[in-house]
C-alpha cells in the first residue's frame, strides 16, 4: 500500500453518516464531528474525488448548519451518541474560525461538484456567518477580534486581531463571491485585503495603519507577525497564517519570497525539516509563559517544542506546501511532502496529531485524520488538483 493509499484508508475509516471524525482512536473527544478538521480532512476528500470521501464532506456541512447557533456561530464540535446530539461552540472561549472553515467547505463542495442547488440551500446559515463575523469587528474597522483560545490554536496565548482569522475570514470571501457577486462582499473583500497589508508587516508604504503607535514601535520581520491587539503586536511567526497568505497570494512577489526563505532556513534547521506551528518557542521565564500555562482547560500541554508552542504539525505542513505550489515552489514543496509521509508512517503509520520538534517524539492521539488530510491536500495539489482560491 503506498502512502497515500493509506492516508485515504484513515480517512474512509472516520467516514460516518454524521462526517468525518477527528480521530479512528477510540477517544471520546475526538470521536466527534470538528468543524474545522472534518472540513480539512473534506477538502481533501474532495480533491480524491471517492464517492465516500465527497458524500461524507457533504454530512459534514449539513451537521455543521444543522447545529449552527441562532445568532450564527458555526460548532466547534458536535458529538452524536444514540441518536441524540450535544454540540460546542467552543470551550474556555467561543471559536471563531469555524465560521469561515464551514463557507470555505460548502463553497469547496460546490466548485468540485458542481451541485449548485447545495450552494442555494445552505445560502442562509453562510451569510448569517457572514453576519456574525461582522459584528465581530465590533469597532467597523473590516478585522474581527478574536479571544485567546478563540481558534485552531485554543491553548496558545494571541488573541486580538489575529492573523490566521483574518486570512481565514478573507479565503471564505473570496470562495463565496466565485458564486455570488455580493457588491457589498466584495467590497469586505478588498477592505481586509488592504487591512491585512497594511498593517502585519513592517513597510515603506504610506497607508494608514490600524494602530499607528504600535506599528510605528514594530520592528521589520521577513513575515507576517501572529497578531495585533490594542497593547500591541505579538510577533511570533504563525505558520498556518503563513501558509494561508502564500495560498491566497496576500502580498508582494517580494514579500512571498523572503517569507519563502525565513521559513524554509527555519524548516530546514530543525531535525524534522518541517515547519513549527509557531516560533520562536515560549519558556519559562519568558513574558508569554504564565498566559500559556493558564490557558489550559484540563491538562497543561504546551511544554516547549510541543503542541502549539513550536510543535510540528503535519496538518501545517500540508498547508505550506500548497501555498509553496501556488508560488512555484514545487520542489521545496515536494521535501515538505515527503518529510510529513514519514512522520504519517512513524509506529506503522500511526498519523500522530503533531510532534515535538526538538527530539521527534510524537504527540497528542494517533490516527488523527487532519494529519492524513494535510498529505492528501499537498499531494493532490502537486498533481495540479487545487482548491478554488
Amino acid at each position: 500500500m503506498t502512502p497515500y493509499q493509506h492516508s485515504i484508508e484513515l480517512l474512509k475509516k472516520v467516514a460516518t453518516p454524521q462526517g468525518f471524525l477527528a480521530s479512528a482512536n477510540d477517544i471520546a473527544n475526538y470521536k466527534r464531528v470538528w468543524a474545522r478538521d472534518g472540513v480539512i480532512c473534506g477538502l481533501a476528500g474532495l480533491l480524491d474525488g471517492d464517492e465516500m470521501l465527497v458524500a461524507t464532506m457533504k454530512n459534514t456541512l449539513l451537521t455543521l448548519a444543522n447545529h449552527q447557533h441562532e445568532n450564527g456561530m458555526i460548532p466547534s464540535n458536535v458529538y452524536f451518541e444514540e441518536g441524540k446530539s450535544s454540540v460546542s461552540y467552543g470551550g474556555l472561549a467561543g471559536r471563531v474560525d469555524t465560521v469561515a472553515w464551514f463557507i470555505i467547505g460548502v463553497c469547496q463542495y460546490v466548485y468540485k461538484t458542481g451541485d449548485t442547488s447545495f450552494l442555494h440551500q445552505l445560502q442562509p446559515h453562510i451569510h448569517k456567518g457572514f453576519q456574525i463575523q461582522q459584528s465581530w469587528e465590533y469597532n467597523a474597522g473590516d478585522l474581527m477580534y478574536v479571544p485567546r483560545s478563540g481558534n485552531w490554536a485554543d491553548e496558545y496565548p494571541t488573541q486580538g486581531f489575529i492573523l490566521y482569522d483574518q486570512l481565514l475570514r478573507l479565503w471564505a470571501l473570496r470562495s463565496y463571491l466565485h458564486f455570488d457577486k455580493d457588491v457589498v462582499l466584495q467590497e469586505k473583500e478588498k477592505a481586509i485585503t488592504q487591512k491585512i497589508r497594511a498593517n502585519y508587516k513592517k513597510s515603506d508604504t504610506k497607508e494608514n495603519r490600524y494602530h499607528p503607535k504600535a506599528y510605528q514601535n514594530l520592528k521589520a520581520t521577513p513575515y507576517w507577525v501572529a497578531s495585533l491587539e490594542p497593547a500591541g503586536y505579538q510577533t511570533q511567526f504563525d505558520a498556518f497564517a503563513s501558509s494561508l497568505a502564500l495560498l491566497l497570494n496576500v502580498g508582494t512577489p517580494q514579500d512571498h519570497k523572503e517569507l519563502i526563505n525565513y521559513t524554509e532556513t527555519l524548516r530546514l534547521s530543525l531535525d524534522l525539516q518541517l515547519v513549527p506551528a509557531f516560533w520562536p518557542v515560549i519558556k519559562e521565564g519568558d513574558e508569554d509563559w504564565k498566559w500559556l500555562t493558564n490557558n489550559c482547560k484540563y491538562e497543561f500541554r504546551n511544554y516547549p517544542y510541543e503542541f502549539h508552542n513550536g510543535g510540528t504539525w503535519q496538518m501545517v505542513n500540508g498547508f505550506y506546501g500548497v501555498g509553496l505550489v501556488i508560488q512555484g515552489e514545487k520542489d521545496k514543496a515536494r521535501q515538505v511532502h515527503a518529510q510529513i509521509e514519514q512522520l504519517n508512517q512513524i509506529e506503522d503509520w500511526s498519523f500522530y496529531e503533531n510532534f515535538n520538534s526538538e527530539k521527534g517524539a510524537p504527540n497528542g492521539v494517533p490516527f488523527c485524520t487532519w494529519s492524513a488530510a494535510g498529505s492528501v491536500l499537498l499531494e493532490q495539489t502537486l498533481n495540479n488538483n487545487k482548491l478554488l482560491v
